[in-house]
């Protein structure tokens, strides 16, 4: 698949620029579906958030209000109980995934429990667009301070990135510069620490920071 990971969604002129070029179209002759699923796992997210997302609703909006020819939601948990030959077409004929934060562990549980996982190989025109968590779980861990889910076995995530995400850099009092120094440190590998206006763009394997705000290379 094409990559645009980000921290906070579409926040400027040049991730937009970055999304309509993975596209290969304008965004109003794109389709797309909203993956909330990862709000499910995290104790901050709720109906509320969810909603919000979904609708583009402030302060939650940027992915879900961008002018797509048509939008529609996925619902990861849902998937196992009505059948791949439903919600498999949905997902081959989007142009976009746009996939919201929350906790990226239980996210990546359902992308496996579902059958989305195994799907994303045979994707290759789809661009998947994340958001905090929807981001982070294209990494091979997320390290122990971003589990939120109690039932995650471990930090581990999908590994279809061979780098891990620290997002929303100084947007909360936790996450300083400080703060992804010490988790890059025990992640064992390249990351990069990102705000809000900052997103990681991947395309066959080459990988390039689109940024009007923030970030820093880790662990390298």
């Amino acid at each position: 698949m094409k990559l645009l990971l980000t921290s906070g969604g579409v926040t400027n002129a040049s991730i937009r620029d970055a999304l309509i070029d993975l596209l290969g179209k304008p965004i109003a002759d794109s389709t797309a579906l909203c993956i909330p699923t990862a709000q499910w796992g995290h104790p901050m997210c709720g109906p509320a958030s969810a909603r919000g997302f979904v609708t583009g609703l402030p302060p939650w909006g940027g992915l879900a209000s961008l002018e797509w020819r048509s939008l529609g939601l996925l619902e990861l948990t849902a998937l196992p109980s009505i059948g791949a030959e439903r919600w498999v077409p949905w997902v081959r004929e989007a142009d976009a995934l746009l996939v919201d934060g929350g906790d990226a562990t239980y996210l990546c549980h359902w992308m496996r429990e579902s059958g989305l996982a195994d799907l994303l190989p045979s994707l290759p025109d789809t661009t998947w667009v994340g958001v905090s968590a929807g981001s982070m779980v294209m990494a091979p861990r997320i390290g122990e301070f971003f589990v939120e889910w109690p039932s995650a076995p471990n930090d581990r995530t999908l590994g279809i990135v061979d780098f891990a995400l620290f997002p929303h850099l100084d947007v909360f009092p936790t996450n300083t510069i400080t703060a992804a120094e010490h988790w890059a440190d025990g992640i064992g590998g390249p990351a990069y620490a990102i705000d809000d206006e900052t997103a990681i763009r991947v395309v066959d394997g080459l990988v390039d920071v689109v940024s009007e705000g923030t970030w820093k290379l880790l662990g390298r």
